[in-house]
């Protein structure tokens, strides 16, 4: 059995993961158990091989005051055998194998467990959970606690139980020389233990604060970094400057609070521990002298009481890295282990293929306000029939789009895919049967390929060529190049997309909803981006992968929707007008004056555009 396979380091996790700090440990690290075990078994041994060998240095100083020099060898060959055998090769590889547990069995596989089941956790929450915090500061707290619980259990599987069979030990081996050294041990041991309780809640807690100042760094660097183009822009260097400064001040206040506990600790402990050699050494030097013990006793009793000494400062070096490593996993699993909002039914089934029809009954949702969204909404949409939404901003267009997707449940009314209720099915399934393109594109930091096949991973080659074409992409692509030297479709589009303009973002995730060729489509300003050469090449391409699919396209450019089986207008949360392009301009009424507002294509803003706080896009 291999030491490196003890621990599964990808098993899924039972459950949702517990708020209170052992429970939370026991689900991070159920299934690990065995490679625990093996690897704390392994370290108490070594701390017995310490015990050991002071043992066996005392039995050889004694063998030398009792032999004599010519027949020293014959006399203790065994002796001398054991000591050579347990110096040579059991003492070594003892170490050696507990060296192995630590750095194969724990370190490359408990953090990789930790962090897988935060990560899928995390990848579970609702919009709002990401929405409500910073991208940056959420990763830093999975790879926090994953980091931080990982050094938990590989310093107290290579210290503490080190340390424990050690302290075991040396009291069975004092004890043999007199009860009252093991009294002595014993009592040290008591203080020693009590200071260490006495100062560890403080530490875990100034690190857990620690930790959360360093995360609001990381989520505040991130931040700006992430928006750096706004930044210049803007000429705001100086005030994100200001704002990463206050966050550092925090950071180094926590830090400062920290060390002062930290150093005041090891202090008081290195006092404590030079007690020892001191108690153990003279009073065996006592008992010498009264024809109590032997030499050996004495170089025992020095050898074991002056490894525990210069242990106790490495074990309280240790226990205040375990316990600061412990208040950071609770900083992070204060953030990550907030129930998912949105979760699937226990009944929940796969979504089966869907003809397309879509049907909002008396759906409200308001963002959990009193106000906005959209409000006691009704609308069909027949399989395969074609919707332009219009509306000013805040009217509900984006809201409608989300309820659709089951981004958020709705507060009242239903939303249903062919006589289903979007809540009966899982949102995987879901998801799947609609393909989206938005006015904000989001882009992989991977390759040109990876982001277009993100829509269908398993797609030929040709298919992804001929999506890209499709959506006048491949030009473009082939003449890109980054930075590593990659180019065509192995070249990176940096975070976001940022090496691409607005209009080639949108080329590509029209190529990926080409590609996942979905048999419901919905189109959030899908072409706002592009110039109107570009845009009436794509415009045909749209007209052919919309055939015989379910389309809501959301527009400000009336002229894109134009062609529509039917437009819904949305003010205020509510249909206020219905019908075709034709029929709508005959009435007058808010589509008539969109239209006759536009200038370039968008609608008019103003008195029209009531806005929207919460609505997503």
């Amino acid at each position: 059995m291999k030491l490196s396979r003890l621990i599964n380091p990808f098993m899924q996790a039972e459950g949702p993961p517990p708020n209170s700090l052992w429970r939370f440990f026991r689900w991070a690290l159920s299934g690990a158990g065995r490679g625990i075990l093996v690897a704390t078994l392994i370290s108490a041994a070594a701390g017995v091989a310490e015990v050991f060998a002071a043992y066996i240095m005392g039995e050889l100083i004694d063998a030398t005051a009792t032999a004599q020099v010519g027949n020293f060898v014959a006399e203790n060959w065994l002796l001398l055998t054991v000591f050579a055998a347990f110096f040579l090769l059991i003492r070594p590889l003892t170490f050696g194998l507990s060296s192995a547990a630590n750095f194969v069995t724990i370190a490359p596989n408990v953090e990789p467990l930790v962090l897988s089941r935060l990560n899928r956790w995390t990848m579970g929450q609702d919009i709002g959970f990401f929405d409500n915090d910073f991208a940056g500061r959420i990763a830093q707290k999975q790879i926090q606690a994953a980091r931080a619980l990982t050094e938990v259990i590989s310093e107290s599987i290579n210290t503490v139980a080190f340390a424990l069979s050690t302290l075991i030990g040396s009291a069975a081996l004092v004890g043999m020389i007199d009860w009252r050294l093991g009294a002595v041990l014993g009592v040290w041991s008591v203080v020693y233990l009590f200071m260490i309780r006495l100062f560890m809640p403080h530490i875990r807690k100034r690190s857990g604060a620690r930790a959360g100042a360093r995360a609001m760094v990381t989520g505040q660097v991130v931040d700006t970094i992430t928006n750096i183009r706004t930044v210049k822009l803007f000429a705001h260097s100086r005030h994100e400057d200001r704002n990463a400064l206050e966050a550092m001040q925090g950071y180094r206040e926590k830090v400062l609070s920290f060390g002062i506990l930290s150093a005041s600790f090891r202090v008081t402990l290195m006092i404590i521990a030079g007690v020892l050699p001191v108690a153990l050494v003279g009073g065996t030097l006592y008992l010498w002298a009264q024809g109590e013990a032997s030499a050996g006793a004495i170089v025992a009793a020095g050898a074991v009481s002056t490894r525990l000494a210069q242990m106790t400062g490495w074990v309280s070096f240790t226990l205040m890295a375990i316990y600061a490593n412990v208040g950071e996993v609770e900083d992070g699993m204060r953030t990550l282990t907030a129930a998912h909002a949105l979760t699937d039914a226990e009944t929940a089934r796969e979504m089966p293929s869907v003809l397309g029809e879509i049907r909002f009954e008396d759906v409200g949702f308001a963002y959990g306000r009193r106000s906005g969204g959209v409000e006691h909404l009704d609308l069909t949409i027949k399989p395969g029939e074609r919707i332009g939404i219009v509306g000013a901003s805040g009217a509900g267009k984006t809201t409608l789009v989300a309820l659709l997707l089951r981004l958020y449940d709705t507060e009242e009314g239903r939303v249903m895919i062919d006589g289903i209720d979007v809540r009966d099915v899982t949102q995987e399934s879901l998801r799947r049967q609609i393909g989206m393109v938005t006015q904000d594109t989001a882009m992989f930091n991977r390759s040109a390929r990876d982001n277009i096949l993100y829509g269908r991973p398993d797609a030929s080659e040709a298919e992804l060529i001929e999506a890209a074409r499709a959506a006048e992409a491949d030009d473009f692509i082939q003449d890109l190049r980054d930075a590593a030297g990659r180019e065509g479709y192995e070249a990176h589009l940096g975070e976001r997309g940022v090496r691409l303009s607005g209009g080639q973002r949108q080329r590509i995730a029209l190529a990926r909803a080409f590609l996942k060729d979905a048999p419901i489509l919905v189109l959030d300003e899908a072409t706002s981006a592009l110039d109107s050469e570009v845009e009436a090449q794509i415009q045909e391409a749209l007209t052919q992968i919309m055939a015989g699919k379910t389309v809501l396209a959301i527009a400000h450019r009336l002229s894109t929707i134009a062609n529509m089986d039917r437009i819904i207008v949305l003010d205020a949360g509510h249909i206020v007008e219905q019908g075709t392009h034709d029929e709508l301009l005959a009435q007058g009424g808010q589509y008539a004056r969109f239209w006759s507002r536009q200038s370039g294509g968008f609608l008019g803003t103003g008195e029209d555009e009531n806005a929207e706080e919460g609505e997503t896009a």
